[in-house]
């Protein structure tokens, strides 16, 4: 009984192994060129905004679809940042383009979380179970992605709507993380200055 090799798989090309990649517009450059230090950022968002959505799914919280169509629009910011601005075809431009409207619905998104909020009188901490706590942790990983989008930004490679997306996001992810404590009636740590040689005083609040 003979067993044939199989066939090569297309997950790997062997064509990035001096360190190179390819954009959308062709041009090959440096994997540790600003472009890509922006798609690993935002890619690796979309993988941290995946886990969130599992637990939110899993407590029945209502920010699952929303947080599907946010990596959605993560995949949408990461073919426009791989499409250099500047140096690229008509055709690829409009393919590519991320559109402002995007950023309005987001800012929609955070009305409607917030106004069923209390007001935050009090820094807080990352808290309120797992779906909180995840959302916090997209919201820091939202934040880096923002800082290392701003100079592609800067340098004409990426629409300025993919910087305002990036900047309200984190906003749609704090508020999300306090509406998943709320929904599942769990405590939010809140800040307290800690005081040498006195023990620390937890405070909480219910939501």
């Amino acid at each position: 009984m003979t067993s044939e090799a199989p066939q090569k798989s297309m997950l790997y090309t062997r064509t990035g192994d001096k360190g190179e990649s390819s954009l959308y517009n062709g041009e090959r450059r440096l994997k540790t060129d600003r472009i890509f230090e922006a798609l690993g950022a935002v890619d690796e968002l979309n993988s941290s905004i995946g886990i969130a959505h599992h637990y939110c799914k899993k407590s029945a919280n209502g920010l699952d679809e929303q947080l599907i169509e946010i990596q959605c629009n993560l995949q949408d910011i990461g073919s426009n940042i791989a499409t250099p601005r500047n140096d690229a075809s008509e055709g690829q431009l409009r393919k590519t383009a991320f559109d402002e409207g995007h950023v309005e619905k987001l800012e929609g998104w955070i009305d409607r979380l917030d106004s069923q909020l209390p007001p935050l009188r009090n820094f807080i901490l990352p808290s309120g179970g797992e779906s909180s706590i995840f959302l916090h942790q997209s919201r820091s990983i939202c934040r880096r992605a923002e800082r290392t989008v701003i100079p592609v930004v800067e340098a004409g490679d990426a629409d300025g709507t993919v910087l305002k997306y990036l900047n309200r996001l984190s906003d749609y992810l704090f508020a999300a993380a306090r509406s998943a404590a709320k929904h599942e009636g769990l405590e939010e740590n809140i800040y307290k200055k800690a005081k040498p040689g006195r023990e620390a005083v937890v405070e909480t609040r219910t939501l």
